[in-house]
């Protein structure tokens, strides 16, 4: 997309630069003049959050770094020591802890946005795709720094969950023995977890490079799903995005500063707190918030083998959605019928994060069951269903004239554009 004007270096040295190096001209083309719809609300500024909320982790994750010792008999001991030794450790702990928790909940609010608004159809597919790769690398992240404080529930987290590679046919063992380090959970797992949980961030950074590429080279989604059709209806990212961006980041970090110095383990586990015992197991193994709906799909099934292929399918499925639905509408605005199944799939996701937290048994099996049926079907058999049998309401022609219908002054842009 074209901007609305482009960078010209005034000093000599901007010159010299720009010809060898357009790096300042690349930055101004794309977070200054960079066109954006003039319709955004605030479900778009959770991009610029999460962009914050990264850099943040992975500061805080370099300077945790530095004090934390990986071999088991260490580990716990060590993240002791941060939290009553290092000046200020316990702050760059509990940022860095809350951090995480916040970074999924701005993410799974930016991917139901998504879904809301269809900002994975044509011709975001990528966009879509490398979204969910973020994902996928953001879980296997946060699990494997959920392993490092060394607690009851960081070990036997770390047990259960590799222990699902053994499910595997042929390659399952070898696979669980290489994450493993050896014949069961121990010092060699947690220092391979220690240096993956160390390096996956700057992937993810990378990947989230991709991302932010990938979105302006298509475009922005807008709320109403229709494309830019004039220079009109779209207003330049700065002063008006990154204003917009400023305001809600500054509420996050207000959210973030409440967690970190009134609840800062409100998110954890209190047996986290006694060092790892694998000679004493939990009365219930719970892992983190953020991964309690895929938990909860994973318990739902009997089989082990089939379990392990339902927990990663609700990721793989996600890849899919851009071709899942067959409507050519992108926003739910206009689909009402949509709509409303779009919202049974949010609340299906909360009942699934609920039944991860409680006990594998009764009636919380069965509900887990009817709930993870309704999450593959949302995507495998509503979507083209609805696509194809959905009519949906009138689109406005354009941006301008929905901004501009919605406010009230649609007769003077008539005017002004039969003058």
């Amino acid at each position: 997309m074209e901007g609305h004007s482009t960078y010209q270096p005034k000093s000599g040295a901007a010159k010299w630069l720009e010809r060898r190096l357009p790096v300042i001209g690349l930055m101004y083309s794309s977070f200054v003049t960079y066109p954006t719809p003039r319709n955004l609300n605030y479900w778009w500024t959770f991009g610029a959050i999460l962009t914050f909320v990264l850099v943040a982790q992975i500061v805080t994750g370099i300077v945790l770094a530095m004090h934390y010792l990986s071999p088991g008999s260490m580990a716990f001991d060590s993240i002791e020591a941060i939290m009553r030794d290092v000046n200020y450790g316990w702050l760059l702990r509990y940022l860095h802890s809350n951090g995480a928790s916040l970074f999924f909940f701005a993410v799974y609010i930016h991917m139901f946005r998504g879904m809301y608004y269809g900002s994975y159809k044509e011709p975001r597919e990528v966009l879509w795709i490398l979204g969910v790769l973020i994902l996928l690398l953001m879980i296997a992240t946060a699990f494997m720094g959920y392993v490092l404080p060394w607690g009851q529930m960081s070990f036997w987290a770390a047990t259960v969950i590799t222990n699902l590679f053994t499910a595997i046919p042929l390659v399952g063992g070898a696979i669980t023995q290489w994450l493993w380090g050896g014949f069961a959970v121990d010092s060699a797992t947690l220092n391979r977890f220690y240096s993956l949980h160390y390096l996956l961030p700057f992937m993810i950074a990378g990947v989230v490079v991709l991302h932010v590429w990938a979105l302006h080279i298509v475009g922005q989604n807008n709320p109403l799903g229709i494309d830019v059709k004039s220079k009109k209806d779209t207003v330049a990212f700065t002063p008006y995005a990154t204003i917009k961006d400023m305001f809600a980041t500054a509420l996050f970090l207000i959210l973030l500063a409440w967690l970190v110095f009134y609840v800062p383990n409100y998110m954890g586990h209190p047996d986290n707190y006694i060092p790892a015992d694998p000679l004493k197991t939990p009365a219930h193994i719970v892992p983190e918030w953020y991964f309690l709906p895929f938990y909860a799909i994973l318990r739902a099934i009997p089989n082990k083998l089939i379990g392990v292929i339902a927990l990663f399918g609700s990721i793989a499925v996600l890849f899919f959605l851009p071709w899942l639905d067959t409507s050519r509408v992108r926003s739910a605005v206009f689909r009402p019928i949509y709509r409303q199944f779009f919202w049974i799939f949010v609340l299906v996701c909360i009942g699934l994060g609920y039944l991860g937290s409680q006990p594998p048994q009764g009636a919380y099996v069965i509900i887990a069951r009817i709930l993870t049926a309704y999450y593959f079907l949302h995507f495998l058999v509503i979507l083209p269903v609805l696509g194809l049998i959905e009519r949906p309401k009138r689109q406005p022609p354009s941006i301008t004239e929905a901004v501009l219908a919605k406010s009230g002054s649609a007769e003077p842009a008539a005017a002004e554009a039969a003058s």
